[in-house]
């Protein structure tokens, strides 16, 4: 019996972990999972966590610096990257400082965890020198190959896959049940306070046209906890000043998105990833419009959707689906084929198609799921291109486009950010060993290491919005 591939996966938050898990889940499907989460802001509390749902072998908190000296140290046939752009940058460079000619080493895996809507030229370049840099669709796939060419850089890393977490149950019209509105929130979409208490206005009026809905708002963190965006101005306090209070059958939620979704009828948001999970299943998917079509919103990445609405709309009984020639090109779902057409495509998109595959396959997020065009086979020509390497004796140096030679102006402060030298090596004392370390000093730490985190999380969502009103006297 072959021996179960070692995987290790580097998070800097949950929603990166969920995807990081999930897409080492569809790379090598027989594996052994290590996680590990990079110490930080955004660093995912248990709750968090057990929320996403995906579970590790093992699962620890490191530096930079600790996390190249675990690969080191330790023997992974894969590593996924599931990290902002710098820090994959800055462990890509500690992996060549490691690696500096060819050897047997990981192979290299990174991506992005949803909508890739700004900065990305910055983003993909600070991603370039893994051996994989995953895109989530075609349209995706285009732009990076695009990205790396433009700059003379090679492009053989980007590899065409799809959200690892797409999947779940067709969806189903509510039938006896109530109808279901789902608000999916964002941290940090819009960010004015506001625009959000609108928002927030707008869902609960909606549940107050319709008694006979339940609207749910679907939040991502509770009050002190971070996720891969600042919330400055929590739904949760906004909530507590709705004139008049939330009706009795609108209410805040939290949980799995999957397992939310499992019972929606209509998803509402303006520009969440949760759209995709929606339009894949063939849920009823609006993108707000209210406060305009904008790059600072997002919600300029579903022009062309057909989702497009404004709570007025949604309000008069509005329930948009996705436009086939859309969704296909987004990898949500499959392309029209001689055997399905453009009419079997569009069924899909209304709810209307049954599998075309195999009929199920794995949902790292609900546990049900459809094997449909974001399923095992987005992942086939991946999975391929690892096991290529992995079969190799020895693989190149990873060759990061960002140098001391190409950005020597920029290069060196993003590495110094993760305590790495400009040549990749890690600055005296920034990997802490744990040999000879008392277990009362470790626990010690990291009682003095959530306190400074509350500490930070308490400045940025109360004192922050102070002094900034302050300001504007």
């Amino acid at each position: 019996m072959p021996e179960r591939k070692r995987v290790a996966v580097l998070a800097d938050s949950d929603t990166r972990w969920k995807w990081g898990a999930l897409t080492a889940r569809r790379l090598v499907p027989d594996h052994q999972l290590t996680g590990f989460l990079l110490r930080g802001r955004a660093t995912p509390t248990a709750r968090q966590l057990g929320e996403v749902g995906v579970r590790a072998d093992r699962l620890s908190e490191v530096t930079c610096a600790e996390f190249l000296a675990e690969i080191e140290r330790e023997r992974y046939d894969v590593v996924v990257l599931a990290l902002v752009g710098g820090a994959v940058q800055a462990v890509l460079h500690g992996a060549r400082a490691l690696w500096p000619s060819p050897a047997r080493r990981p192979v290299l895996v990174t991506g992005y965890v949803g909508v890739v809507y700004e900065k990305l030229a910055d983003g993909l370049l600070l991603r370039h020198g893994a051996d994989l840099v995953l895109a989530n669709s075609r349209h995706d796939a285009q732009r990076f190959r695009a990205v790396y060419e433009g700059v003379g850089a090679d492009a053989a890393a980007v590899t065409e896959t799809a959200l690892p977490f797409l999947g779940g149950a067709p969806y189903e019209p509510a039938g006896s049940r109530a109808h279901t509105v789902v608000f999916a929130v964002q941290p940090s979409v819009p960010d004015s306070r506001a625009d959000r208490a609108y928002l927030l206005e707008r869902a609960a009026g909606h549940a107050r046209r319709h008694p006979d809905r339940e609207v749910l708002i679907k939040l991502r963190s509770k009050p002190g906890e971070h996720t891969t965006h600042l919330e400055e101005q929590p739904y949760q306090r906004l909530a507590e000043k709705v004139p008049g209070g939330l009706p009795p059958n609108c209410r805040l939620v939290y949980g799995n998105m999957g397992e939310v979704l499992d019972g929606t009828d209509l998803l509402v948001t303006v520009s969440s990833t949760a759209a995709l999970e929606s339009l894949h299943r063939s849920i009823p998917t609006a993108i707000l419009t209210d406060l305009g079509i904008r790059e600072a919103l997002g919600n300029h990445h579903f022009l062309g959707s057909g989702c497009l609405a404004s709570w007025d709309q949604l309000d008069s009984g509005l329930l948009p689906t996705g436009d086939p020639v859309w969704l296909a090109a987004q990898g949500v779902l499959p392309a029209p084929g001689p055997d399905r057409g453009a009419d079997g495509a569009a069924d899909k998109a209304t709810g209307r198609a049954t599998d075309t595959a195999t009929g199920r396959a794995a949902d790292g997020a609900s546990g049900r799921a459809t094997d449909a065009a974001a399923g095992a086979d987005a992942y086939a020509v991946a999975r391929a291109k690892v096991a290529g390497l992995l079969a190799a004796t020895r693989l190149p140096s990873p060759a990061p486009y960002y140098t001391r030679t190409t950005a020597p102006g920029y290069l060196p402060g993003i590495l110094a950010r993760h305590h790495l030298a400009p040549d990749g090596t890690p600055l005296p004392g920034a990997a802490r060993p744990a040999a000879g370390e008392s277990r009362l000093r470790r626990r010690l730490r990291g009682h003095l290491r959530e306190a400074a985190r509350g500490a930070y999380r308490h400045g940025v969502q109360r004192v922050a919005p102070v002094i900034r009103r302050l300001g504007e006297l």
